[in-house]
């Protein structure tokens, strides 16, 4: 039997948006899905504990993160990702590729894989497809994703041609030396860049080897929000229809609905607790710096329709006050709410497709938080 399944439960009228499943050896993650990023085997400041009350289904690690530290053998020792970091819900571990190829000058790419020197170290190391898939069986993680090639924007098509075939062949070996199928899920990940060519030839390929899931990558890399949702209607339908669809590297409340509206069932991204850590939230009536000085003496919670632990039991005037002051405490504050805002946004998304009007909810939400077509708030 498959370590991962997808069900379908109801496709919306409305918007073709998936109501769903998705079945893992730690547990059922309800889909459409964010997915909070811990990349170092923790969310940055936010317990295990803390994630499961606000409902976290899955959260995300990163391969190439923790290959250079702890190591990969010393989580193996510990019994997994699962029991290191004391998470016993879903784990998504990413391939490390994209960390790779964002070294630039501090990396050399081959056939074989990619020569590379650490960020922390300098040392010289090597991270190939065959490694990849050794690294994530050890760490245990549910869905495992295949090394890929991640393509800047832009690149012209040659480039991104090159790119792709080379993705298709490092996933046939990720395949073959996954060494834990029955128990971990490998994913494989369409490339091809801005090109509609490209994309459907790169889809053709991977969808031939058979995947458990797929995921759609080299976007949210610096284009513009129409580019990407073009690229989403002409490739999501080239995706088979019953396994799970995996949209890499978007968070923005805009581009969650909108990637939603397109079939994709999950999400993830660093953006709602990277913005924590510098004073901005999210709210239902839009972004909020709030170390801004017209939020000093106002005692009212972040947002008044919210009713996640930070917004319960602290006001403005107090986060502004922590944050100001270097207090961690306040960042905490910040990143648990507004990892409670996209998780509750998708908790309403999945409403909406059950009751056949995510395309009213979109619109109405697009409204109060103060977007249109060309902005995303953020």
């Amino acid at each position: 039997m498959a370590a991962v399944t997808y069900e379908l439960i109801k496709t919306c009228k409305q918007t073709g948006a998936r109501l769903g499943r998705v079945h893992t050896p730690h547990g059922v993650i309800e889909t459409p899905t964010f997915m909070p990023v811990g990349t170092q085997a923790t969310v940055k400041t936010m317990s295990p504990e803390e994630l499961k009350q606000m409902d976290a289904h899955i959260i995300l690690s990163n391969t190439y993160h923790l290959f250079l530290r702890p190591g990969h053998e010393i989580i193996k020792r510990a019994g997994g990702l699962h029991r290191f970091m004391n998470w016993d819900r879903p784990i998504l571990t990413d391939s490390g590729g994209f960390q790779v190829f964002s070294l630039n000058e501090m990396r050399k790419i081959s056939e074989e894989g990619v020569e590379f020197r650490s960020h922390l170290s300098g040392d010289k190391l090597f991270l190939s497809p065959e490694k990849a898939m050794e690294i994530q069986n050890a760490l245990g993680s549910d869905i495992m994703m295949a090394f890929d090639e991640c393509p800047p924007y832009p690149a012209d098509h040659s480039y991104c041609k090159q790119s792709l075939e080379r993705t298709t062949r490092w996933a046939e070996r990720c395949l073959q030396s996954h060494a834990r199928p029955d128990e971990q899920a490998l994913f494989g990940i369409v490339q091809g860049g801005m090109y509609e060519d490209l994309r459907k030839q790169s889809a053709a390929e991977l969808t031939s080897l058979d995947f458990p899931g797929y995921a759609i990558g080299g976007l949210s890399v610096g284009e513009p929000k129409a580019l990407m949702y073009e690229v989403l209607d002409y490739t999501v339908p080239l995706l088979p229809a019953g396994k799970p669809r995996y949209l890499m590297g978007v968070g923005s409340p805009d581009a969650l609905i909108e990637g939603t509206m397109r079939g994709i069932d999950m999400f993830d991204c660093v953006l709602p607790t990277r913005i924590a850590r510098n004073g901005t939230v999210m709210t239902s009536s839009g972004r909020m710096v709030i170390r801004n000085a017209k939020f000093a003496d106002d005692f009212g919670p972040l947002d008044p329709e919210c009713s996640c632990y930070t917004c319960s039991n602290y006001s403005r005037a107090y986060i502004r006050h922590l944050l100001k002051a270097d207090e961690t405490f306040g960042i905490r504050l910040t990143t648990y709410h507004n990892l409670h805002f996209l998780l509750e946004l998708m908790r309403k998304v999945r409403q909406a497709i059950r009751e056949d009007r995510l395309q009213d909810f979109r619109d109405e939400f697009f409204e109060q938080y103060g977007m249109n077509d060309n902005t995303s708030g953020f």
